[in-house]
Formats: structure tokens, C-alpha cells, sequence
């Protein structure tokens, strides 16, 4: 999913260094402490944006977490 994301966020000339805010949907909050290690791995330090983490039943069963992420576009270079 964080790769997703990157991918994402590449394509709007962005990256995680510029994310506003982030929602995470974790199918069982169980599995809150291991996707909490990985987004904190991913997300560069001093650059953690606002984040709400909720269960939720996802659109397949499969999916273990969604994330949302709302993210500044980097203005065009001249």
C-alpha cells in the first residue's frame, strides 16, 4: 500500500515529504502495532503529517489497510 502510495504521489510531482494529512483504515485494529512500524519506517523524520487510524471492514475481504492521504502538489521549477 505505501508503495502504492509513492507511486501516487510521483505522479502529481509529489512525495511524502509534503503529505497534509493521512487516514489509515486497518481491517482489525490488532494489526494497529505493525502498521504503525511500517508507516513509521516509512515517513521521513520531521515530516509526519496530521493522521486519524480507524477500523473498518474493507471493500475485500483480502485488504488488511487503506490509507488516504491528502498531499501539496510541489510547484513546477522554471
Amino acid at each position: 500500500m505505501l508503495a502504492k502510495v509513492d507511486a501516487l504521489l510521483a505522479e502529481v510531482d509529489s512525495d511524502r515529504n509534503h503529505l497534509l494529512s493521512a487516514t489509515i483504515y486497518v481491517q482489525d485494529m490488532s494489526l494497529f502495532a505493525e502498521m504503525n512500524k511500517l508507516w513509521d519506517a516509512w515517513i521521513p523524520a520531521g515530516h509526519a503529517p496530521a493522521r486519524a487510524c480507524v477500523e473498518a471492514a474493507m471493500a475485500s475481504p483480502e485488504l488488511l489497510v487503506e490509507i488516504s492521504v491528502t498531499a501539496a502538489i510541489l510547484e513546477a521549477r522554471a
